[in-house]
């Protein structure tokens, strides 16, 4: 959070930022190629991406394979410095883990009494999945706990509320382009970022960039020492992941995630993973099918998960 002459300035900031930024792909200057469309370790090598291993990269590719998905995968240990990547440059639909950075631009902009603040909630607000909102109609919530319902229970609503509050989905590209990211796209709101038609770049990233935004966000300076401490306690209560990252993990690793589902069989999950005693992992895993009805595939998080974990420890 920021104090109240700060949130003016970053305020009118963003305003110009957002209003830039309509039209544009991301923030990058130039075109779209220059993110990889198949896994190459001459691409990662040339861009500064994490590297693949052999070994590992035969093992995503046969999960791939076994559940007739692409999968999109990068970890970094913090720690040692040790990667794992697989498809570390092609876009994947990132549907509801940009959860993450509405939160992250909520907290930026925000000052301590914002979050008090009560933002009221119409029947005509409240989508499909609902969880919290919908039972709040007529009363409202305060924006600290819209961000716990857009966080922990993947409340669409919520999150459509807080990403009006802030200016749009422009004014949430708009500080991710603060943080240096020029890859990722931020178009629509729920539901529509969810439609992750394949070839269609909007409401995409890459695994490799989601993964340097969750460093510079949950481990990083870009936002205040109480505004990640509050954002990372959010995600260690998500309650919507039990078969994905967690299901993957070692009994007794503490995850902060945030989970996505769209229609090609989109299921994702990122965060970080901290073993007892170590540094934590970045991790970041995506997933698409060819056919728009294909089911969510927790089971594919969670072997990607173990085999992240088997890679690092290796």
């Amino acid at each position: 959070m920021t104090d109240r002459r700060d949130r003016r300035i970053r305020g009118a900031a963003l305003a110009v930022l957002a209003a830039l930024s309509l039209g544009l792909a991301g923030c990058r200057t130039g075109p779209t190629t220059d993110v990889t469309t198949s896994p190459s370790t001459t691409a990662a090598a040339a861009s500064g991406q994490p590297m693949p291993d052999p070994g590992t990269e035969r093992t995503f590719a046969a999960l791939e394979a076994e559940h007739d998905a692409r999968l999109g995968v990068v970890a970094v240990d913090t720690g040692s410095g040790a990667s794992v990547a697989h498809r570390a440059g092609e876009r994947f639909a990132f549907a509801s883990t940009a959860k993450v950075f509405i939160a992250a631009t909520v907290l930026d902009d925000a000052t301590p009494g914002d979050l008090d603040a009560v933002v009221p909630i119409g029947q005509g607000d409240v989508l499909s999945y609902a969880p919290v909102t919908s039972q709040r109609v007529g009363v409202g919530m305060t924006v600290r706990d819209l961000l716990t319902a857009m966080v922990r229970s993947s409340d669409n609503t919520a999150a459509n509320l807080l990403v009006a509050r802030v200016g749009g989905p422009a004014a949430v590209q708009s500080w991710l382009c603060g943080i240096g990211d020029g890859v990722t796209r931020v178009d629509r709101v729920e539901p529509d970022l969810n439609a992750a038609v394949p070839g269609d770049e909007r409401d995409t990233t890459t695994p490799a960039q989601f993964a340097a935004d969750l460093r510079t966000v949950l481990l990083g300076s870009a936002l205040d020492p109480d505004d990640r401490t509050l954002l990372v306690d959010l995600m260690l209560g998500t309650t919507t992941g039990a078969g994905t990252i967690r299901a993957g993990v070692p009994a007794g690793w503490a995850v902060a995630d945030k989970t996505g589902t769209g229609s090609y069989g989109v299921r994702n999950d990122v965060g970080i993973v901290t073993p007892p005693g170590r540094d934590p992992v970045v991790l970041v895993v995506l997933t698409s099918h060819d056919t728009a009805d294909a089911e969510p595939d927790d089971a594919l998080v969670a072997a990607a998960t173990r085999t992240v974990i088997a890679a690092l420890d290796g």
